[in-house]
Parts: structure tokens; C-alpha cells; sequence
């Protein structure tokens, strides 16, 4: 066994990861990149109506941060992870709202509709995307951790009952906690959880596992891996025409804007490359890479190329974003598929099915 005191520092602190964390923080992500965009659409079919009237204008910032406070109390309110799926979707209507309106704090003239509006927009996302790729994505999950999420659920379960998929996904991140201090008194206390045949409805679960099957299960076709690469190399290339057209003066944007996206491409474009001709050699493990490949080519255009095209473009730029966001999330679910074969297939520990991408999983 291991104890508290050979573990790291935060862990002594008691902050352990939620193994469900990824998949909570894409949805805050996606429900504010979704408000932004909604709130686009219906202020301009309506006109950019004035709540208030007079010398009074109820900016939806504010309504931005009664959906933020609404999210944290929901969160700060209920133990257990029943409710952090709602708390996640009124978080992330309420930044969006609260984001959409950034042109007014950067302008002297509080200029909502202030041009690189879109990219700033874009980029704090990024960098919140980044974050939970620093948080989730570099280091696995430790023992004690397992633990603490299996702990985690059975509180739910003390007072609900368990389902019988419940129960199983307790038990199996109990199986990955084993050899921790109290492993076997939190394994009798998930098999102690009474039975109940009512869960808690979480639609956003439901959507996130049912689209990483329809993912998984389009991409063993042969097609597939066609219409991925069309759908990258097509996205790059509109990026580059909008490149072309601000290295030549046909949108009025500083030079460095349109070399950023030629360079952006560029890299998008050697990474599918090289992507392909690993596929082409057939073999399991080079499918495997070539898939990693474009995925890092996606991750370039997400990160770099499409930032700058809505710098270009604005709110155009909207469709490259969303096909390497279907695209990405193709790629994880076909990649997370692999992994669980490559665990069976060498009696592996237990696998958490939670609908998002396993930290652990290397080589992404």
C-alpha cells in the first residue's frame, strides 16, 4: 500500500481529479462557443434591440454572469456528480454570454461589434482548452484518484440507489484504485449502495456516448478514413484562400495574419501527408499512428490556423471550425475504440466508460 504521504502535493491536499472532468469542461466549452454564435444570430435577425429603453441598457453581460452564479450554485449546492452536467451547461450559457460581449471592455468606445471581436472570442477559448489539456491530458490518473471518484459516486448512490451501469462503473474505478489505503472498505461500500432502477437523466452523458459510438463505428468503415482526409485537407484549403487573400491585400488585415495562416496550413497539410503514407502501409499499429498524425495536423488548424481566420474573416470562419471539431472528435472516439481493444486484448486493468477520452491513453 501507498500512503498519503508518498503521494504528490496535491493529492495531500485532497484535489483529485473527476475521471467525468474532460467531459463536463467540453460541454461548458461547447455550450459557450453555442451561445456566442445563437446570440450573434438572433441579435442581428432582430436588430440589435436595446433591453431597457431610455438611458437604460440591460447588457446580456449581465444576464452572462446570473448564468455563471446559477452554475456555481448548483455546483456548491448538491454532493455528488449528479447535477455537474447541468452546472456545466448553465456555466458555459452564462460565459458565452458573458464572453460575447468582450469588444465593449477592450474599446475605449465600448464597440460591441469591434472586428477582431471573433478571434479574441476564439482564442480564450483555446487557452481554456488549453488548460484542460494541461490539467486532463498529460498526467494519468493516479491510484488514489480512481479512488476518490468511485467514493465520489457511491455518495450518490447512498442516497439514490445504483443502477446496475452505476454499479459497474463503481466497481470498476474501484478496481483501478486497488492497493490504495481504504481500496476494500470503498468496495464494500459500493456493493453496500441499495438498487434502485431510477437514474438521474443526463442528456448531455447520454449525447456524449451515443456520439462516440456513431463515431467509433463510422470510422472501422473503409470510407471513413477517405472522408476525414477530404474533410481536413478541404477545411485547410479554404483557410488558405482566406490566406492568400490577406497576403495580397484583398482583406484588410495586418500581413502577419495571413503568413500565420499559410504556416498554419502548411503544417496541417505535412502532418495528414504524413498521415497517409503511414495508412498506406496497412499494418494495425500504423493505422493507428496515421490517425494520431492527422489529429495533431487538426489540432494545428484548431490552435493556430482557424484563430487567425477569424481574425480574417470573422464570424466566417465559423465552418473550418466546426468540421475539425467533428473531425477531432471523430478521431478521439476511434482512438479511444483502439485503446480498449489493446487493454482487452492484454488483460489490461478496468476501463471507465464515461463518453470522453481517457487521460491516459498516450501517443495523442
Amino acid at each position: 500500500m501507498t500512503g498519503p504521504a508518498a503521494r504528490g502535493r496535491v493529492l495531500r491536499l485532497g484535489v483529485a481529479r473527476d475521471t467525468a472532468a474532460v467531459r463536463h469542461l467540453v460541454t461548458f466549452l461547447v455550450v459557450t462557443v453555442a451561445t456566442v454564435l445563437i446570440t450573434r444570430f438572433l441579435l442581428a435577425a432582430s436588430g440589435y434591440p436595446q433591453v431597457g429603453g431610455g438611458e437604460l441598457h440591460v447588457a446580456h453581460v449581465l444576464w452572462g454572469g446570473l448564468g455563471m452564479a446559477l452554475g456555481i450554485v448548483v455546483l456548491l449546492s448538491f454532493v455528488g456528480p449528479a447535477l455537474r452536467s447541468l452546472g456545466a451547461v448553465l456555466g458555459g450559457v452564462g460565459f458565452g454570454l458573458f464572453v460575447d460581449e468582450i469588444g465593449k471592455f477592450v474599446t475605449a468606445d465600448n464597440d460591441y461589434f469591434y472586428e477582431p471581436t471573433a478571434a479574441l472570442i476564439y482564442a480564450t477559448v483555446v487557452v481554456l482548452v488549453l488548460v484542460v489539456e494541461a490539467l486532463h491530458g498529460r498526467r494519468r490518473h493516479h491510484r488514489a484518484e480512481y479512488l476518490a471518484v468511485a467514493t465520489d459516486r457511491a455518495v450518490a448512490g447512498v442516497a439514490g440507489g445504483f443502477t446496475d451501469d452505476a454499479r459497474a462503473e463503481a466497481r470498476a474505478l474501484v478496481a483501478l484504485g486497488r492497493g490504495e489505503p481504504a481500496a476494500e472498505q470503498v468496495a464494500a461500500l459500493v456493493e453496500a449502495v441499495p438498487r434502485d432502477d431510477v437514474d438521474v437523466p443526463d442528456p448531455v452523458r447520454a449525447l456524449v456516448r451515443r456520439a462516440s459510438r456513431w463515431f467509433a463505428a463510422a470510422l472501422e468503415r473503409r470510407w471513413a478514413a477517405v472522408v476525414v482526409v477530404v474533410a481536413v485537407v478541404a477545411t485547410a484549403l479554404g483557410s488558405l484562400a482566406a490566406g492568400v487573400r490577406v497576403l495580397t491585400g484583398g482583406i484588410d488585415v495586418p500581413a502577419w495574419v495571413g503568413l500565420g495562416i499559410v504556416s498554419g496550413v502548411v503544417a496541417t497539410l505535412a502532418c495528414v501527408v504524413v498521415g497517409v503514407l503511414r495508412a498506406r502501409r496497412g499494418e494495425r499499429d500504423d493505422r493507428r499512428a496515421a490517425a494520431v498524425w492527422v489529429r495533431r495536423g487538426v489540432l494545428v488548424s484548431l490552435l493556430l490556423t482557424q484563430l487567425l481566420v477569424f481574425r480574417a474573416l470573422q464570424w466566417v470562419g465559423v465552418a473550418g471550425l466546426v468540421v475539425d471539431l467533428l473531425v477531432l472528435a471523430a478521431l478521439g472516439a476511434a482512438l479511444g475504440r483502439d485503446d480498449e481493444r489493446r487493454h482487452g486484448a492484454s488483460g489490461g486493468r478496468a476501463r471507465v466508460h464515461d463518453g470522453a477520452p481517457d487521460p491516459r491513453r498516450s501517443g495523442t
